[in-house]
């Protein structure tokens, strides 16, 4: 029998019972502390933990979303790679201000981190390029991301003359897909608990360079 959505989204609602964490506990860089949650996450076998959402707003304002992987992390941020004409290319070189969140359900965690992001070097975005399946290199040049398409078979149709031009040779990185680094200033841990008390850690980027962390009201 089909459900009733409304009251299916309205009622369904379970409780979070997980560990608590406090300001005392958490590491004193958000990174080392990212690294312990992801470790956490690889070891509780969460199907893809590196997938997070990247919200980006066009210079009017209007707001997008979608679902990115993860691909690099460092002191410096989180790294990921795209379609420089995509949608997303498009917002984050009118507004380089994003906000992106991960979400470990199995875990009652989020991880929101706020900032800037910025193209990674031609350097970088070729070796992360050359380490990628054929497949997906050859994909790279296929698509026109987020273009308009008359149908499915327009796409096969191009990636198999691609296919044909690139036989016998190596493929190189179309010079309009590469990588974005999201430089933080505001990186916020979210564990879920009971009754909706839940803890919030966040760390904030002062102008000196050091992180401060805060518990935020739930």
């Amino acid at each position: 029998m089909k459900k009733d959505i409304r009251s299916f989204v309205q009622q369904d609602r379970r409780d979070f019972k997980n560990k608590d964490i406090s300001k005392e506990s958490m590491a004193e860089n958000p990174f080392d502390q990212f690294e312990e949650w992801f470790d956490e996450a690889l070891q509780a076998e969460i199907q893809e933990p590196y997938a997070f959402t990247l919200a980006t707003a066009s210079a009017k304002g209007v707001p997008n979303a979608r679902v990115v992987y993860m691909r690099d992390l460092s002191k410096e941020g989180f790294a990921f790679f795209t379609n420089y004409n995509s949608d997303k290319g498009t917002d984050l070189s009118e507004n380089p201000n994003c906000t992106a969140n991960f979400f470990w359900m199995e875990l009652d965690r989020q991880v929101k981190f706020s900032g800037t992001a910025e193209k990674l070097t031609p350097e970088a975005s070729d070796a992360y390029f050359n380490s990628r399946p054929r497949g997906s290199q050859i994909g790279a040049w296929s698509s026109d991301q987020s273009s308009v398409l008359k149908d499915r078979q327009e796409l096969l149709s191009k990636l198999e003359k691609l296919k044909g031009e690139f036989e016998g040779k190596e493929v190189p990185r179309p010079q309009h897909w590469g990588g974005y680094i999201i430089r933080p200033t505001r990186i916020e841990f979210w564990q879920g608990r009971e009754n909706r008390l839940h803890d919030r850690i966040l760390y904030s980027l002062s102008e000196a360079g050091e992180w401060q962390k805060d518990r935020l009201s739930p």
